[in-house]
């Protein structure tokens, strides 16, 4: 399978996902696309944080600034992620750039790859005109359980509603977020720490590790997983909590993880 890779990460989950991939004989990596995320339209992203702002608060937005390194910075340092320049190099694949995810660059490179299908690792919304390149389309990981959690932060909305599972899924990309056919799914149990921050650095680090053995068993059969892929029915989708959902997930976090220490000193 030649596979093209898009991502707006230059050091995430692309630079960890690379060296288990090119380790398969059946998967050729053609080309990495790094997407810049440049501003292009500055009054429709102005328009588009405002409208966010509104829905989730001040605080609610302020609160996911500040949230944001624990699924970033500090997953990627966890796991001593190298920078994607420098695991292309070592691999010998090209890696191009493009201003942003849905910009006329990024098709041509996606057309000059020549790629059977497209893999996007950690992107923001992509358009048709860039999935429908690839004769097989493109596929996404989602680090949640779909469809109960689309667009939704790890962890902690899993948290918000006191369940103690989460999962990752690797699905078809569509014209929607996180709407795709579900092409192969995983759950595991959310491992309690002292903090909210630090349960949510150690679950989504052992997303990265399990996600990354995921998509290489979708890559090397993918018809197989093609003919079997379950449409999604009912989903819901999530975004940054506002301070009072976040408010609620310290309190589901801290209940929990009091509940784990008595279980586990019964069991002693």
């Amino acid at each position: 399978m030649r596979v093209i890779i898009l991502t707006s990460s230059l050091r995430g989950l692309a630079s960890y996902c690379i060296p288990r991939l090119v380790e398969e004989p059946k998967i050729e990596i053609a080309m990495v696309v790094y997407s810049e995320e440049q501003n292009l339209n500055p009054q429709k992203q102005r328009r588009r944080k405002i409208k966010k702002t509104l829905k989730i608060g001040v605080l609610g937005a302020l609160n996911g600034v500040r949230m944001r390194p624990w699924f970033t910075h500090e997953v990627h340092t966890r796991l001593n992620i190298e920078d994607l320049h420098t695991v292309a190099e070592r691999f010998g694949i090209p890696l191009e750039r493009t201003p942003c995810v849905n910009n006329s660059r990024t098709i041509d490179l996606f057309t000059e790859a020549d790629a059977k299908l497209g893999i996007s690792l950690e992107n923001p919304y992509i358009g048709e005109r860039v999935f429908s390149v690839p004769e097989y389309g493109m596929v996404n990981i989602h680090h949640e359980v779909l469809p109960q959690f689309q667009g939704a932060q790890s962890i902690i909305w899993q948290l918000y509603e006191g369940s103690l599972e989460t999962g990752y899924t690797i699905h078809k990309i569509d014209r929607h977020i996180d709407t795709g056919d579900i092409l192969y799914q995983e759950r595991m149990p959310i491992r309690l720490k002292p903090t909210l921050r630090e349960t949510v650095v150690y679950n989504y680090a052992r997303l990265y590790e399990v996600s990354d053995k995921g998509i290489a068993k979708v890559l090397k059969d993918f018809p197989q997983f093609t003919a079997s892929a379950k449409p999604q029915t009912g989903g819901r989708s999530f975004t940054t909590p506002s301070f009072w959902q976040y408010l609620r997930m310290l309190r589901q976090h801290r209940r929990l993880y009091r509940e784990q220490l008595k279980q586990q000193i019964t069991r002693s």
